[in-house]
């Protein structure tokens, strides 16, 4: 039962009615223009909250275990990008040019903040190391993504101004990141005791953007570009890339003699791709047409591993039930 909270949870049932509310009603015209100004107000409030959220001392905990930070990093900028060039001629075929762009966008992107920290909590692995890489791996993102994104839609014959685009995104996300870290002293506390609701505001920041990104891709055609079969490819497509990603974290992470809490933090930092990144970012990289292909390989992606991820958790957690059942049985 509880793998299927994760599958029927009420972000995942809302973001599928959000992406239907835009197919049915897309917003266009004078209203699409006014829903871009709130996206962006709500872009940098969800990114000032993050910054408000991370406290100095986790930062200083997590940040001496560099060995682990570097293999996360190489994992999530290194080798996702990788496996996503070297299967082109396999998967441009299968998904077509604009879905596997984005196929290639979701390997560039930083790894999850919110969730991998959760999964490093419920399995006991090392939290603090989970909080400063995930942390660190999306404020890298900022600039990293972007360059990888130019490499490799360059190399599909697509092009980006990547300079503007870091320094689009730099403004979109750095500056209230960075603006609501400042701030921590001061209302650290009050988002602390808060954590719940603004959970909320949190997930509604990115619902919002994906109903603009979506009725801008709908206007543009993107069901009519975008088969029933190239979703359910997609869908094998991305079971595939989190399938590798979980299997070269845990196997990296045993070969080079890091302990269990180590393993768990590299697993679940480094095979995670954040949609909450990934959406507004898009929202810059891609023409407003082009933003609903590019992320729906990223959405497909983002629940799969969540489900997957969930189960990983648990069977990590039981590692400390079975000494005791054991105990037990022996006395």
């Amino acid at each position: 039962m509880s793998e299927l909270r994760y599958l029927f949870d009420k972000f995942t049932l809302t973001l599928i009615a959000v992406v239907l509310a835009a197919t049915l009603v897309p917003v266009h015209g004078v209203g699409a223009v006014i829903f871009d100004w709130i996206t962006i107000l709500a872009i940098a409030l969800l990114f000032f909250m993050h910054g408000a959220k991370l406290s100095r001392e986790a930062i200083i905990a997590g940040a001496m275990h560099w060995r682990l930070h570097l293999l996360v990093f190489s994992c999530t900028f290194i080798m996702f990008p990788i496996v996503g060039w070297a299967l082109k001629p396999v998967l441009q075929p299968l998904l077509g040019a604009s879905l596997y762009v984005g196929v290639l966008y979701l390997c560039a992107l930083p790894g999850t903040v919110q969730s991998a920290i959760a999964f490093t909590s419920i399995a006991r692995g090392n939290i603090p190391a989970a909080v400063c890489s995930a942390s660190a791996s999306s404020l890298i993102g900022i600039v990293v993504t972007p360059l990888l994104v130019g490499w490799l839609l360059g190399a599909t014959g697509a092009s980006i101004s990547t300079l503007d685009a870091i320094l689009h995104i730099s403004v979109q996300l750095l500056l209230p990141f960075v603006a609501g870290h400042l701030m921590r002293p001061w209302i650290g506390k009050w988002m602390d005791r808060n954590r719940n609701w603004l959970k909320t505001v949190d997930q509604s920041s990115i619902l919002l953007v994906v109903y603009t990104a979506f009725s801008a891709s709908v206007i543009g055609g993107l069901w009519k570009t975008v088969s029933l079969r190239e979703l359910a490819v997609l869908v094998l497509v991305c079971c595939v890339l989190l399938a590798l990603a979980l299997y070269a974290t845990m196997h990296l992470a045993r070969r080079l003699s890091f302990n269990k809490e180590d393993e768990i933090t590299i697993v679940f930092c480094g095979s995670k791709k954040s949609l909450a990144t990934g959406v507004p970012m898009a929202q810059v990289l891609f023409a407003s047409a082009a933003v609903g292909p590019a992320l729906l390989p990223l959405m497909v992606f983002h629940q799969i591993q969540l489900m997957v991820c969930a189960v990983m958790a648990q069977k990590y957690e039981r590692r400390f039930e079975q000494p005791a059942a054991v105990s037990q049985q022996a006395g």
